[in-house]
């Protein structure tokens, strides 16, 4: 990338934020000038994958303030003490110091971690996101299993869709090792989901803690219907 390119897309972000300031901060000015006034107060914390393509407050429908945002490659959280860092972090501070009620861990389809699992030569390059990726190793176990298993019984479920769907479990498992997430949970103030959002189709399958099976949250009927 020379120069040049670099600088058109500086060009057309900075783009953005001309419209952002002259199109959608005048409709909704009081309430970004309420939001910098006052502490926040987000009711969930969202754990999404890095992926350009997922846009948690799209997805949700939720507006600013409303929901915490961390995003890494896999939507992944390292047990606790395996891996202390920015993701244990944001966990702590949105549990124990904003007291979100709840926490979503979202998977996506065509995760570009879920294949680099698959295909673990191809990230050889990045040692970094090599080393991150063993925090899903568990979950491709597991998922290779059930997948052999499946397709011996004539299912046709796609193995990256298991491993998705086994990636987002796993990583709620690990969030419940975080002391801060065990005591809440503990005393009833704090649940946790799982979900799968297809990037083609926008639907949204939720695995709701305790279950293992995503279930699609199905449009609301039209009025009157």
């Amino acid at each position: 990338m020379n120069a040049g390119t670099m600088d058109e897309t500086l060009e057309q972000l900075k783009e953005g934020v001309r419209r952002f300031r002259t199109q959608i901060y005048p409709e909704r000015a009081e309430q970004f000038a309420q939001a910098g006034s006052e502490p926040q107060r987000p009711h969930t914390l969202f754990i999404a994958c890095a992926d350009s393509r997922v846009d948690p407050n799209l997805i949700t429908s939720t507006t600013t303030g409303e929901v915490f945002v961390t995003r890494n490659i896999g939507n992944m959280v390292p047990a606790y003490g395996e891996m202390l860092g920015g993701v244990s972090a944001v966990v702590e501070f949105a549990v124990t110091g904003l007291k979100v009620r709840h926490i979503v861990i979202c998977g996506h389809s065509d995760c570009g971690a879920m294949k680099a699992l698959l295909a673990p030569d191809n990230s050889g390059k990045l040692p970094a996101v090599t080393n991150w990726l063993t925090n899903a190793h568990a979950a491709l176990t597991v998922a290779e299993t059930v997948n052999e298993r499946d397709v011996a019984q004539g299912s046709d479920k796609p193995l990256i869709l298991e491993l998705t769907e086994q990636n987002v479990l796993l990583q709620m498992r690990h969030l419940k090792t975080h002391p801060s997430v065990a005591g809440a949970m503990a005393l009833g103030e704090l649940t946790v989901s799982g979900w799968i959002y297809n990037i083609g189709t926008g639907e949204v399958r939720v695995a709701e803690d305790g279950e293992r099976t995503f279930t699609l949250i199905d449009p609301a009927p039209e009025d009157g219907v």
